[in-house]
């Protein structure tokens, strides 16, 4: 597997929008170092191809789905009726993300 390098964390970065400074592309440089040594410690694990993988931390997990209920919702109008800012049948809430423009 190769290593990563300044430039594929900086690739990621801009198509995740998220630009990272000098500084933060080196340390995420380094956490994946660290990330990269301690996968070699496992690999160096005698007999660990022979390990069933975990599908789950506890042994004795179960689930049980519950049967899907049909409820009445509410009626659209009300629901506007309670927003502050509607556009159409929407509401519209402020932007939390801002995308930079290159």
């Amino acid at each position: 597997m190769s290593k990563f390098t300044k430039e594929m964390v900086d690739s990621y970065a801009d198509k995740l929008l998220i630009g990272l400074t000098e500084e933060e592309n080196k340390l995420v440089l380094d956490e994946f170092d660290i990330i990269d040594k301690n996968m070699e410690l496992i690999t160096k694990i005698p007999n660990i191809s022979e390990v069933t993988p975990m599908t789950h931390t506890l042994d004795d997990f179960t689930y049980e789905l519950r049967e899907d209920e049909y409820e009445e919702s509410i009626n659209i109008d009300d629901a506007l009726a309670n927003a502050d800012s509607t556009e159409g049948r929407q509401i519209k809430v402020p932007n939390v993300v801002e995308v930079s423009k290159k």
